[in-house]
């Protein structure tokens, strides 16, 4: 694969990354929820987190700022890793694992860098794009996440159940994403389930 052809397909998860987010952001408050199709299992439910998987924070006033930087560093050593395996001619497993991995983690920075300048808070309102009173600054941004599959509720289960909340119940699968965090999570699948061809020997000149 071309680094043109990497360019492009970073382009287009991105495109479709921020199009959902812009959209979910500019017509629900946090907290909304509708069923897709009038499936109970699939729903559009708008939350938004400071970042980091499963919602976790840095502490601090700086915290934000740093998990910020953090993933711009990250980013930049990602787009070096995809340079080089394309100029090594590596596996189409890994350099198409980096391509997600890298818009990806891109996705989410565009949100945590801008819209916190971008958009009013979305609490109890729809929130509107450029406007005059947003709810943050530079680097200081909140992620949107909106795809919701509550498969099933498993109830009555003992409380040492692993997961089980106080009153026993576990829901299957109760995480909260977007396309940003879809394409790492399919990237990381790659490189886990296809190890082997996307680390292998290198081909001698790049597809």
């Amino acid at each position: 694969m071309t680094l043109k052809k990497a360019y492009f397909f970073i382009f287009i998860t991105l495109l479709i990354d921020q199009i959902s987010k812009v959209y979910v952001k500019t017509h629900f408050f946090i907290g909304e929820s509708i069923n897709v199709l009038g499936l109970k299992w699939f729903q559009i439910r708008f939350i938004e987190n400071e970042g980091m998987a499963w919602g976790i924070e840095i502490p601090g006033d700086y915290g934000k700022l740093i998990l910020t930087l953090f993933r711009i560093c990250a980013v930049g050593a990602i787009a070096w890793w995809l340079q080089d395996s394309i100029k090594k001619g590596s596996s189409k497993f890994l350099i198409v694992a980096i391509i997600l991995i890298f818009a990806g983690a891109l996705g989410n920075i565009i949100d945590s860098v801008f819209y916190g300048v971008l958009f009013n808070d979305s609490y109890h309102q729809v929130a509107t794009i450029f406007s005059d009173e947003p709810y943050g600054t530079w680097f200081h941004g909140e992620v949107v996440d909106m795809f919701y599959f509550p498969i099933y509720e498993f109830k009555n289960l003992p409380t040492w159940f692993p997961f089980a909340d106080s009153e026993g119940n576990f829901q299957f699968f109760n995480a909260i994403f977007n396309v940003a965090d879809f394409a790492i999570s399919v990237g990381v699948g790659i490189l886990l389930v296809f190890n082997k061809k996307a680390f292998g020997e290198e081909h001698l000149l790049a597809k």
